[in-house]
């Protein structure tokens, strides 16, 4: 997978009253990518929502399915996110008894396969997976609720990851950030090496449009 720029918005902030015409509005709007977020209260404590709402959304959307597992045992959910029409599935390597195992299930499957590091992982557990892997996702708030504000010491370790992944000859493995990233934040991240941003309240709190193109003027000014 080749290094690119993206929005990924969080529909764990949308209005579920209207989810449809909110994915509709972001796609509108210019995001490339939708971030869904699936918990199952233990892995988490929150409860989300499951494969049904991919397959509700995937037939009136074009985006790039970015699906965050934030589950326990994610293998038995693979096979049902590709039905679904999930593009990437994202497991977290602390739920993940297997994970080298698991990964390859994923890539398999003709998913995309990312990596979950909450903020406390060291990056070594990923040393020996990363010619499975696509996408690193680094999350920047404990995870489980939207509206966090970003843990400062995130820029170092997306500062060490991209030297991790250059140095081991894997430049090209994405890097997605997740928690607490607004217009305040994101040109941080962006200098830091992350490539793809994922935003829930700054995009769906107010003006959805407008959030979504002044966060795509960070990233495409990022990317030139």
């Amino acid at each position: 997978m080749s290094k690119y720029y993206e929005l990924s918005p969080s529909i764990l902030s949308a209005d579920f009253s209207c989810l449809g015409e909110q994915v509709q509005a972001i796609e509108k709007a210019g995001a490339g990518w939708v971030h869904i977020d699936v918990m199952d209260g233990q892995f988490v404590p929150p409860v989300s929502y499951g494969d049904v709402v991919v397959r509700c959304l995937r037939p009136g959307s074009g985006l790039f399915f970015d699906v965050h597992m934030m589950v326990t045992e994610p293998d038995r959910y693979i096979a049902d996110y590709k039905a679904a029409g999930a593009d990437m599935f994202t497991v977290h390597a602390e739920a993940c008894t297997h994970l080298d195992r698991t990964l390859q299930a994923i890539r398999e499957s003709g998913m995309k396969a990312g990596v979950a590091l909450n903020p406390a992982t060291p990056l070594s557990v990923l040393d020996y997976v990363l010619d499975k892997v696509d996408m690193i996702l680094l999350m920047s708030v404990n995870p489980g609720y939207g509206g966090q504000k970003f843990i400062p010491s995130t820029l170092q370790k997306l500062q060490d990851l991209t030297a991790k992944l250059e140095a081991a000859g894997y430049a090209d493995i994405a890097i997605e950030v997740d928690g607490g990233v607004n217009a305040s934040t994101i040109d941080a991240v962006l200098d830091a090496g992350a490539d793809v941003i994922v935003a829930g309240s700054a995009v769906f709190k107010g003006d959805i449009e407008k959030n979504v193109q002044e966060l795509q003027a960070h990233i495409s000014r990022k990317a030139k």
